[in-house]
């Protein structure tokens, strides 16, 4: 009779030897390990930033009107008045959490679609397949405007509008792979023994996917954080939360280029930069974590 405390204590000591080899590969890679470094900082910035320095997008002016950095404006002023830098740390928290919302709505719609339709295949398959070609052939942004501007310019709604229209290549993803893992022999002998399809989807398709979807949820966190910096530079964004995109939109309108007030737009553009590219330098070493042939290289 199988011993079911030593088996949770043998499959507890595989996690962890599990975890040990994932994290030494993982810090063993300079651009991951710099990327995990700066989005550390860019957590901390966000949840501890604005208690330090309290920031509203109707805040008064402070100072005088589009000053350049000083000891009391450390990134200067805008049209307004008011300082750069809190609006800079403030903004940083909205693009964290729209992006890591949308990203779960998106993985989590891409993956039941690509899950279901590749493991269950015949005329659902067809029909999921033609829906996503559908929405795949949609330009994104053109639609993410127009849905933002129906539904109302406020952050769930730019969250939720962000999530269910990036679904799409996780979906595609997603159902590759189940392809191939449902014509695999351990599938046929969960079959043979009475197993329905839900249960072999969730026990066994699943995890031989996630590899997949923790690399598309990666990619999909720093589109979403572009797509809102994109809405809020056009004017569609939330107007009562700080965004970087808001500060470049503001910058725009009130023409900082032309006037040379570079502290208006540099700092809010750079942020968005190095913040994706974190994102994209983790999802680089988790890919030499996941696919055995980069590790090899």
């Amino acid at each position: 009779m199988v011993d079911k405390k030593s088996l949770r204590k043998d499959k507890r000591e595989v996690r962890i030897r599990n975890l040990k080899r994932v994290t030494k590969t993982f810090f063993s890679n300079k651009i991951g390990t710099l990327g995990f470094i700066m989005l550390v900082v860019f957590f901390i910035i966000a949840f501890v930033g604005p208690k330090v320095f309290p920031y509203s997008a109707i805040d008064v002016a402070k100072g005088p009107m589009l000053e350049g950095p000083s000891k009391d404006f450390w990134f200067g002023t805008d049209h307004l008045g008011r300082d750069l830098f809190g609006a800079i740390i403030n903004g940083t928290k909205t693009s964290l959490i729209v992006g890591f919302s949308a990203a779960f709505i998106s993985i989590f719609l891409g993956t039941a679609i690509g899950l279901t339709s590749g493991f269950v295949g015949g005329r659902l398959d067809h029909i999921l397949m033609r829906f996503t070609d559908g929405m795949m052939v949609l330009p994104k942004l053109p639609l993410i405007m127009v849905l933002s501007a129906l539904l109302g310019t406020n952050l769930r709604n730019i969250i939720l509008v962000i999530g269910f229209t990036g679904w799409t290549g996780t979906a595609r993803l997603v159902r590759s792979q189940a392809l191939s893992i449902r014509e695999r022999p351990y599938i046929e002998r969960a079959r043979s023994i009475g197993a329905g399809n839900v249960y072999i989807m969730y026990k066994h398709v699943l995890p031989n996917v996630f590899p997949v979807i923790f690399a598309r949820t990666i990619l999909a966190t720093s589109s979403g954080i572009l797509a809102e910096a994109s809405l809020s530079f056009l004017g569609l964004g939330d107007p009562l939360s700080v965004s970087w995109g808001q500060v470049l939109n503001g910058a725009f309108v009130n023409g900082a280029v032309s006037i040379g007030a570079w502290w208006y737009f540099v700092p809010p553009g750079l942020a968005i930069i190095i913040l994706v590219l974190s994102f994209t330098f983790v999802g680089y070493s988790f890919d030499e974590i996941l696919n055995p042939k980069l590790r090899g290289r």
